[in-house]
């Protein structure tokens, strides 16, 4: 880095001006760097990112300046979730990339290469020892990553033991596939809570405190590299070959030189459209780890591997307006809509901008001529405005009800907002996902039929759906319907009334932030106790894992108001609740009904003391901080420890038992006999309503 002489260059305005765009394109990359890696968002367009960093690099280049904390110079996100943290044992880089194949030519010079996906996820860091998976940790920045060992147990492709005794240390790409993406989004009836693209969706499945989300999620793991093991090997593709024989799915690779390597980039690209798997491009590798090694690294990146990105098929057309779209929660939103276009042998018309904020970034305006792109060849987005006219002006009233919109600014985002707590698309949108299949789950109430009913006046709350029957004649007449369909829709209706989930209702209702996880963690906590569940405090809800301020906050003034309590009630007037959907907290059923435990000590299966709490109290069990006369079992690895808890329990007669007898006790409801049980090794739960795997030696 040269120093730069302040009496000279900082005072040429040339230079001046460079320094004051270097400084303005860090501060635009690193909250859009946060936003991605961070909090699984997008503030700006990945091709507009691209860009903005080329731009800095160059700057950096022409200034020979490298201003402190540089984008440039940092690799991912900093992590700041509730998941523990860990400083990774060899720093996890960022790659030097190209888009040119023939650079790649001339990287690889008279040397032999593997040739392989980039897949768009989340990198992890996987540790085995004595052939056991012990630790998982996310990339983070580079130097310190998120500790998600649980929740990569649950992710169904990663081996919980392989064949190999010794220590392994391995890297691959979290993700989930664009068939899984698309059933995922299907079943998400309200347009503001879908996800936007693959990579954020696995992504925030795996960097949860619940590690059911990453089961339910169907978050695959392909292995890309081995970093460290006992075994020495010479080549890449040894080493890619010894994953496989260890049960690991590997990203797919080919071996090239400098002749083949363009073919090979082409063979990718035909495949890429139509591959399942995310993709932003490839990876190329020299195939000899000892040269590569040689080569050493720079602050950001490792010199044996280079990334190729793929050059976007990018198109111009004409935006003919902005279509304003309003959704159940008040968002506003706003798409573009163009004339159609063929990029990557589809035609697209339309892209969402997702907020004021890029809009505003993009100046649109209609007449404009924007580029278009497919972000990864999937999804539609606008890469640029040519004309950047900037006449598009957020509408002053919602397009539905005609109500004054507001504007809202959340940590420099703009969304656009219709407070109309009567509008019909917040109605329709609302009773679309109260009958939809992660909530009430009501077979033949599509959104067309619920908008005639609502207009018709046969549904005005959502109790209405259960009343149906009333309206026979006139539902039989309505055009798209008739008898069969009227029968289906009052069996459908019939069988949701005669047991209702818990967890179902309580996501149907619309609470800001209570989706079908948070509904179960939420009901889970209070043990389907639905008084305890609605009436639940601030203070409480905050100790329930995953449930932070800002949700706890607004789960409480929802149920304060009393118009959502009395459509509440109204609705459980009508309908009866499963009686065995969830084990009663402190005592009820299930397999540890009765018993109290006290945990104490480090833990070695669970991220933390709260998540075994969890998972004793969804048993039935009740977890106390105390020990008492009361308590049956003290869960401590450290059995002899002379601890004050382990002496309390001694002096009371209370079972010490180590976390692998709690888990013993989990899995098979049996009291632990003896110490015995500690040679029991057991994986986690994947699901605690589909599958127990247990994984015995």
């Amino acid at each position: 880095m040269n120093t730069v002489d302040t009496n000279n260059a900082i005072g040429k305005p040339a230079q001046g001006d460079k320094l004051a765009r270097m400084n303005e394109l860090a501060l635009l990359l690193t909250d859009a760097s946060r936003a991605y890696y961070g909090e699984n968002r997008e503030i700006m367009p990945n091709i507009e990112y691209d860009r903005l960093y080329d731009e800095l690099a160059e700057l950096e280049a022409e200034t020979g300046v490298t201003l402190a904390g540089s984008p440039t110079q940092r690799v991912g996100y900093e992590p700041a979730s509730e998941l523990a943290k860990e400083v990774h044992a060899a720093p996890m880089l960022s790659l030097e990339k190209t888009k040119d194949p023939a650079e790649l030519a001339v990287w690889l010079a008279d040397r032999d290469g593997l040739l392989s996906w980039k897949l768009d996820g989340l990198t992890i860091a996987l540790t085995y020892d004595g052939g056991k998976l012990s630790k998982a940790v996310t990339r983070g920045d580079g130097e310190i990553g998120e500790v998600v060992t649980n929740n990569a147990r649950n992710i169904a492709n990663v081996p919980l033991g392989i064949p190999y005794g010794g220590d392994l240390l391995l890297r691959g790409e979290a993700i989930i596939r664009y068939s899984d993406f698309t059933k995922i989004n299907d079943a998400i009836e309200d347009v503001d809570t879908k996800f936007k693209n693959p990579r954020n969706l696995a992504s925030g499945s795996v960097r949860q405190l619940d590690p059911t989300v990453t089961a339910e999620r169907r978050v695959r793991f392909y292995a890309f590299a081995l970093v460290a093991s006992d075994v020495k090997f010479t080549s890449r593709e040894e080493q890619m070959r010894f994953l496989k024989t260890q049960g690991f799915e590997t990203v797919d690779y080919r071996k090239v030189n400098a002749a083949t390597v363009e073919g090979e980039v082409e063979n990718f690209a035909d495949r890429a459209a139509r591959s399942d798997l995310p993709s932003d491009g490839l990876v190329l590798t020299f195939d000899d780890i000892a040269y590569g090694e040689s080569l050493g690294r720079t602050a950001k990146f490792p010199r044996d591997a280079i990334a190729f990105k793929w050059a976007d098929e990018l198109a111009d057309t004409t935006l003919r307006h902005i279509e304003w779209s309003a959704s159940r929660t008040g968002l506003i939103n706003p798409i573009a809509v163009f004339d159609p276009v063929d990029i990557e042998g589809t035609t697209v018309s339309r892209a969402s901008v997702h907020n004021i904020s890029i809009m505003e970034e993009l100046a649109l305006g209609a007449g404009d001529v924007v580029r278009v792109y497919k972000a990864n060849m999937i999804i539609p987005q606008i890469a640029k405005n040519l004309t950047r006219s900037g006449t598009e002006r957020p509408p002053a009233a919602c397009p539905v009800c005609g109500a004054a919109t507001e504007l809202k600014d959340t940590d420099g985002v703009k969304t656009l907002r219709c407070p109309n707590p009567d509008c019909p698309a917040k109605k329709l949108k609302s009773f679309t996902h109260f009958v939809g299949r992660s909530a009430m789950n009501i077979e033949g109430l599509s959104e067309s039929t619920l908008e005639k009913f609502i207009s018709a006046g046969f549904i005005r709350e959502f109790a209405d759906i259960f009343r149906l029957s009333e309206h026979r004649d006139a539902i039989v007449e309505m055009e798209g319907l008739g008898e069969k369909s009227y029968e289906n829709l009052i069996a459908a209706t019939d069988a949701v009334r005669a047991k209702v989930s818990r967890v179902r209702l309580l996501n149907s209702l619309g609470i800001p932030g209570i989706g079908a996880a948070n509904a179960r963690v939420v009901c889970q906590a209070f043990g389907g106790d639905w008084e305890a569940t609605t009436n639940a405090s601030y203070d409480e809800l905050i100790q329930v894992d995953g449930i932070g301020a800002v949700l706890a906050d607004g789960y409480t003034k929802w149920w304060a108001d009393e118009r959502n309590r009395r459509m509440a009630d109204e609705i459980l007037s009508l309908v009866k609740l499963d009686p065995g959907e969830v084990s009663e907290k402190n005592g009820g059923a299930g397999p540890l009904g009765g018993l109290t435990f006290v945990i104490t000590g480090s833990l070695h299966t669970y991220a933390n003391r709260a998540e075994l709490k969890t998972r004793i109290e969804s048993a039935g069990g009740k977890v106390t901080d105390a020990i008492s006369a009361k308590t049956d079992y003290l869960i401590n690895n450290d059995i002899h420890s002379a601890s004050s808890k382990n002496k309390n329990a001694k002096r009371l007669g209370v079972k010490i038992i180590a976390e692998a007898e709690a888990n013993a006790l989990l899995d098979d409801a049996n009291p632990p006999s003896s110490t015995t049980h500690d040679e029991k090794l057991y994986a986690m739960v994947l699901r605690d309503d589909i599958i127990h795997t247990k994984d015995r030696q």
